[in-house]
């Protein structure tokens, strides 16, 4: 058993981005919270748990584990949906926090850096939590000035997905899409786009900026953010270089507006999505679109390789979801048990089994579970994922866990918000015509260092205090 004392200030959100208002106590000093985790003690009392919902077999095969290692005694109650960020950290700065948050991996750093949620190494220690298990560039997004602030769950990971009769008949393989050659990208744009009277009626390479910027980069050489997370890379040749590819290959098929207002009008999730009806020749996407393909059109002819950096090595940027225990949670022991039980190898197992069972009985390929837990991810491949008797599909399935084995991820920092906003927002830039791409990361680099030096100087003054 053991206890642990931190500060406690709130911030909201204004304007997408996040920046501090004020402290709990609402006269400018941290209040105080203290918290008791005991790995063998009863539990009981209420645990809210903000940001979490039971809407697949994965999420409700370990909510049934966590709510019976609690006991009888424990009401759960969950706040479905996505966090809202501002009516958590609005709870936590009126001091009536929910017990429990489920986070994205990419806020941790700015909510621990406000005081809003607890470090945990005291929980770690009394649930006997494996955290060697997780997967570094997991584990990288939950670890902020050195102490694990949440337990991560879950990698997104991108891999390429491409229609191969579209590769086929311009003569190509998926080598010249997979990111490894950026003149074979360029040049495979030029032979798969089609237009019809004018009109983009088949992309023929969809680099999938904003969001993938981080990816070309780092394929490039290029890390956003340094190692410490204190300064911004967003200008460097490498990162410059990466974002004049990826913005050329939109400009090679009319722009990117043209581009995403073809791409948003298709079928993304249904039978008539980009890969069935033949409209989209190649892309870089996260695993999980495998398993609506793979539901939704099951004969499209596709072909699937990871992601790769120019050297031909595999390369994946990681995301994931991460509970993290608010200051002043009014039960942080149970929330502790809860997000443990959640996170442990044997819960995945139990959900892989589930969702390996469910997809045999409807006739569909289970295609593995990515869980940020390395243990238990080598577990469910080894014993639940089978030869599916496609070799695209198999493809995919191989495609996806190399990917996942060759992950990075930006490091926690204090202004997690603000750095994003900074590239995606120079991107957007550059993508809608406004600046030239050394402009819009010059400007993009000024703002995500201002932000950085601002976010650091307070939480620097507060850990001295």
């Amino acid at each position: 058993m053991s206890t642990r004392r931190v500060g406690l200030c709130g911030t909201v959100a204004a304007a997408g981005v996040l920046a501090l208002a004020a402290c709990a106590s609402g006269s400018g000093e941290p209040t105080q919270a203290e918290v008791t985790y005991g790995s063998d003690a009863a539990m009981s009392g209420e645990l809210t748990v903000m940001g979490f919902g039971t809407g697949d077999d994965v999420a409700q095969v370990r909510y049934d584990r966590a709510t019976e290692e609690l006991g009888d005694d424990v009401d759960v109650s969950l706040v479905e949906g996505d966090l809202d960020i501002q009516a958590f950290l609005s709870a936590v700065a009126a001091g009536d926090p929910p017990d429990l948050v489920y986070a994205n991996r990419d806020q941790i750093g700015t909510f621990a850096s406000r005081g809003a949620i607890l470090p945990l190494t005291d929980c770690i220690a009394a649930e006997d939590v494996d955290t060697g298990q997780f997967r570094e560039a997991a584990s990288g997004q939950v670890t902020f000035d050195g102490e694990v602030y949440a337990l991560p769950e879950f990698n997104q990971v991108q891999v390429t997905m491409a229609d191969s009769s579209l590769l086929s008949a311009a003569g190509l393989g998926i080598e010249a899409v997979n990111g490894s050659d950026w003149d074979a990208v360029t040049q495979a744009t030029s032979a798969l786009v089609r237009r019809d009277g004018g009109a983009l009626s088949v992309i023929g390479f969809d680099s999938k900026l904003p969001e993938f910027f981080p990816l070309w980069a780092k394929s490039n050489g290029a890390d956003l953010l340094s190692d410490d997370a204190r300064t911004a890379q967003l200008d460097s040749p490498e990162a410059l270089e990466a974002l004049e590819l990826a913005v050329a290959v939109y400009d090679a098929q009319g722009g990117f507006p043209a581009v995403k207002a073809f791409r948003d009008s298709a079928d993304f999730f249904g039978e008539g999505n980009q890969f069935a009806t033949h409209t989209l020749g190649a892309m870089p996407m996260e695993n999980w679109y495998v398993n609506v393909l793979n539901e939704v059109s099951p004969d499209a002819t596709l072909a699937f390789d990871t992601f790769r950096t120019r050297e031909g090595e595999p390369l994946a940027f990681a995301t994931g979801s991460a509970w993290a225990i608010p200051a002043g949670s009014p039960n942080a022991a149970a929330a502790c048990r809860f997000a443990a039980t959640m996170v442990e190898q044997d819960s995945w197992l139990a959900a892989a089994q589930a969702r390996a069972d469910a997809r045999a009985e409807s006739g569909q390929v289970f295609t593995g579970l990515l869980t940020g837990n390395a243990d238990a991810d080598e577990e469910i491949r080894s014993t639940l994922v089978e030869p599916s008797g496609s070799p695209v599909w198999d493809q995919a399935v191989e495609a996806v866990y190399e990917a996942n084995e060759n992950t990075f991820s930006l490091p926690a920092n204090p202004a997690d918000a603000e750095f994003k906003a900074a590239w995606q927002d120079g991107v957007n830039r550059v993508l809608n015509g406004q600046q030239e791409p050394a402009e819009a990361l010059a400007q993009a680099q000024e703002e995500a260092q201002e932000a950085l030096d601002d976010a650091w100087a307070e939480w620097d003054e507060r850990s001295d205090g």
